[in-house]
C-alpha cells in the first residue's frame, strides 16, 4: 500500500486525474472501475478538462460503477446513473455501450449480480479502480460486516450512511435503504486501486484503513491485501496516521520512474 500525502484537495484531484489519464494513454481500451459521492468530482472535472484539450480520448474506455441505489429510477435527480451523466459521461466522448451502471430496478437481483460480475470478467478484469471511503470505513456501499470476499449483491445501509448521504435529498426518509453494490472481493480482484479522501472528516477511517487491523468491520482494511494500492490524501484526511512523516519520505524519495 502506498500513501501518498499532498498538501489540500486540489493536489488530491490533480494527481488523480493525472494517474487515470497515464493509464487511458497508455492503454485506451482501459477498463476503469468507477465512484460516485464527493470525492472524485474534482477528479472528473479535470478528466473532462484534459479531454476537452485533446489530451484524452475515452472513445475506447469500459466503465463499470460501483454502486446504485435499489428502487430509484436511472432518472432520479440523486440516482448515480444521473450523477455519472452529470458529472462526466455527458462531456467526454465515452460510448453508451461502454458504460455500466448497476441496475436498481432488476426483477430478479441475484441472477443480474452474477451477469454484472461476469461482464467485468468477460471485459478483461478491471485494469484501474477508483474508490472513495465512508465515514464508517465502507468502500463501495460495502457497509461494517461485510464479507472481505463479497460479490456485487444487494446491501443494506447503516442508519449513519443514509444520514450522510440524507444532504443530497430533500428528507433522510427519502434515502433508500438498499444499494446494489460491487463487492470487497470484486474491489481486490481489480489490477491496480487508487482510493482518494481529504479532509479531517475521514482522517480516522483512513488511519484505521492504513494501519489498523483488517477487519469485516472496517471493510476498506481489506485493501492491505491488495498488491496495487494507491491510497492517496490530503493533510487534514493524514492527520491521525502515525507514520505519516514515514509516508511523505518514501513518496519524495522514490527513483524518478516510479513518480505518474
Amino acid at each position: 500500500m502506498e500513501v501518498i500525502i499532498l498538501d489540500n484537495q486540489e493536489q488530491v484531484s490533480q494527481f488523480a486525474a493525472n494517474y487515470v489519464a497515464s493509464r487511458i494513454l497508455k492503454k485506451p481500451r482501459i477498463v476503469l472501475g468507477l465512484p460516485t459521492g464527493s470525492s472524485p468530482l474534482g477528479m472528473y472535472k479535470k478528466l473532462i478538462d484534459k479531454y476537452q484539450q485533446g489530451i484524452l480520448d475515452f472513445s475506447e474506455v469500459i466503465t463499470f460503477n460501483l454502486d446504485e441505489y435499489v428502487g430509484i429510477v436511472p432518472g432520479h435527480s440523486q440516482s448515480y446513473n444521473s450523477y455519472m451523466y452529470k458529472n462526466f459521461f455527458n462531456f467526454v466522448n465515452i460510448k453508451p455501450h461502454n458504460i455500466n451502471i448497476p441496475d436498481g430496478l432488476v426483477a430478479d437481483f441475484d441472477n443480474y449480480c452474477k451477469k454484472y460480475e461476469q461482464y467485468i470478467e468477460d471485459c478483461g478484469g478491471i485494469d484501474l479502480q477508483i474508490l472513495g471511503i465512508g465515514r464508517t470505513g465502507h468502500i463501495g456501499f460495502n457497509e461494517p460486516s461485510s464479507s472481505l470476499g463479497s460479490r456485487t449483491r444487494i446491501k443494506t445501509l447503516t442508519e449513519s450512511t443514509r444520514q450522510d448521504n440524507a444532504r443530497f435529498f430533500n428528507s433522510i426518509d427519502e434515502v433508500p435503504h438498499h444499494v446494489i453494490t460491487m463487492g470487497i472481493g470484486s474491489i481486490l480482484d481489480s489490477k491496480e486501486c487508487m482510493l482518494i479522501a481529504f479532509g479531517e472528516h475521514k482522517a480516522e477511517s483512513i488511519a484505521a484503513m492504513v494501519e489498523g487491523c483488517i477487519s469485516s468491520m472496517l471493510p476498506a482494511s481489506a485493501l492491505q491485501f491488495h498488491p496495487s494500492i494507491k491510497v492517496v490524501i490530503d493533510s487534514a484526511a493524514a492527520s491521525k496516521l502515525k507514520n505519516k512523516e514515514y509516508y511523505k519520505f518514501v513518496y519524495d524519495n522514490k527513483p524518478a520512474w516510479q513518480y505518474v
